[in-house]
């Protein structure tokens, strides 16, 4: 039997709908095979919410549940994809708008995830939210990066969709996985 205080690794995303999750995969894809970065292929295309962190296994149904009746009270956003942007020395990836609804969303998230949950981990290094869709990161070589960045900064690519749920994502060991979705209130 399975101990039951295991700790999971668990993640809070808006995983990208279709058909922009089918060409984010193909752009990873891309990264993968012409620059040798794959470690992004390890999670399904996503804007992170809250950053990894340790949750106890035999508490997992009250961390959906917590999370699903937060979701209710929120309203769903529209998604803005533009474009490519990058964090030196190492990421590329699709820029999102920084929308007030989407900020919004996080800010709440954020307090919810500190009171209910009591999570402080929310952000790295304590970095502001800048939302974005990662194409290739730790594993891109610094002379990979020059060259993939000198394709993609003049790139362009736009999209939008509405975000009508959140997902909680959990490592399997190996990747990451959506365990559940919950639905976001109404518009």
């Amino acid at each position: 039997m399975d101990d039951p205080k295991k700790w999971n690794r668990y993640f809070i995303a808006i995983v990208l709908p279709e058909p922009f999750a089918e060409d984010a995969l193909k752009l990873k894809e891309h990264f993968r095979d012409t620059y040798g970065s794959k470690a992004a292929l390890r999670s399904p295309p996503h804007i992170t919410l809250h950053m990894p962190f340790q949750w106890r296994a035999d508490r997992e149904a009250i961390l959906i549940e917590k999370l699903q009746n937060f979701c209710a009270s929120c309203k769903r956003v529209q998604v803005n994809l533009k474009h490519f942007g990058c964090f030196l020395p190492r990421v590329i990836f699709i820029d999102v708008e920084k929308t007030p609804a989407l900020t919004d969303l996080h800010n709440q998230l954020m307090q919810f995830c500190r009171q209910e949950l009591n999570l402080f981990n929310a952000t790295h290094k304590g970095n502001p939210f800048n939302p974005h869709v990662t194409l290739a990161f730790r594993d891109l070589k610094k002379a990979a990066f020059a060259l993939a960045w000198k394709e993609f900064k003049e790139r362009k690519l736009e999209g939008s969709f509405i975000a009508d749920r959140v997902a909680l994502l959990r490592h399997s060991g190996k990747v990451w996985e959506v365990l559940h979705q919950s639905a976001l209130g109404s518009c």
